[in-house]
């Protein structure tokens, strides 16, 4: 979750990018989307009703 939001050490960077492939990326990145999408049509949903 903190590689999502940003807040990283450089040395987690750098070894994620070594060892990391661009499917799990692309994976990863299709989850959080859902999962962002999702929590604000919740969210819109919890304040208008």
């Amino acid at each position: 979750m903190f590689a999502f939001m940003g807040i990283r050490k450089k040395s987690d960077l750098e070894n994620d990018a070594a060892t990391l492939k661009p499917t799990q990326l692309i994976v990863g990145g299709i989850i959080g989307a859902i999962v962002f999408v999702i929590s604000i049509i919740l969210l819109v949903r919890l304040v208008v009703s």
